[in-house]
């Protein structure tokens, strides 16, 4: 499968994002998709996942801002983003997880937050 990524920017500190994941194959298929975040001088860190029977983990920071959803028919990840703030600047990456064949990964999308 490839992953398309995409919907970074630069916003203020309080504002919103929403970024998409295509993905080329059948979304339905993949086992867990989650969106991982890199800052600079850091360890990638995983923000949020959804498995394919729709259940959804996120990293503590991120609860009850960011939510994750997938759309099936549209073989497409969102992850809404709310209430932004400087430490959410990272590039942000989807991955794709299939349990008898691995990890796919796509290219990041930056997102910057202005205080």
């Amino acid at each position: 499968v490839q992953l398309q990524a995409s919907g970074g920017g630069s916003v203020q500190a309080g504002g919103s994002l929403r970024l998409t994941c295509a993905a080329s194959g059948s979304t339905s298929s993949i086992n867990v998709i989650g969106w991982y975040r890199q800052a600079p001088g850091k360890q990638r860190e995983l923000v949020a996942s959804i498995k394919s029977d729709g259940s959804t983990n996120y990293v503590d920071s991120v609860k009850g801002r960011f939510t994750i959803s997938r759309d099936n028919a549209k073989n497409t990840v969102y992850l809404q983003m709310n209430s932004l703030k400087p430490e959410d600047t990272a590039v942000y990456f989807c991955n794709a997880y299939y349990y008898y064949s691995g990890s796919y990964w796509g290219q990041g999308t930056l997102v910057t937050v202005s205080s």
